[in-house]
């Protein structure tokens, strides 16, 4: 996944993604594999209002930056996606950082490094 955007007044993952895509990808580093209506479930606790149709786009947009991938399962029920991770957090978070420190070096290589040997001493 390559972060377009870096959102400075939010916390952790919301910086680089939508908030609903973040708290997605949270539940799913905890639990590692899950279908869309069990993330639903999930979130409808705290978005009562949220459809499942809604959540079940957003893990294919997720699906689409790599963070989640799917499988088509047959069941009694007919055929189901079940999402499994593609990366850790601890991962995630460090290509993120690469990425926005590369981006700085790139557009702020004078400020980038000094402001870098200030924070290492």
């Amino acid at each position: 996944m390559e972060p377009s955007e870096f959102k400075l007044n939010q916390k952790g993952i919301k910086a680089v993604l939508p908030a609903l895509e973040a708290e997605i990808m949270e539940y799913m580093w905890d639990i590692q594999e899950a279908t869309a209506g069990e993330v639903y479930e999930h979130m409808k606790k705290k978005y009562p209002e949220l459809r499942r149709s809604t959540v079940s786009i957003l893990m294919n947009r997720l699906c689409e930056k790599g963070l989640l991938k799917r499988r088509m399962e047959r069941g009694r029920g007919g055929i189901r996606y079940v999402y499994t991770i593609t990366t850790t957090r601890e991962e995630f978070e460090r290509k993120v950082v690469e990425k926005i420190i590369e981006s700085l070096m790139a557009n702020f290589r004078e400020a980038t490094y000094a402001y870098l040997s200030k924070i290492k001493k």
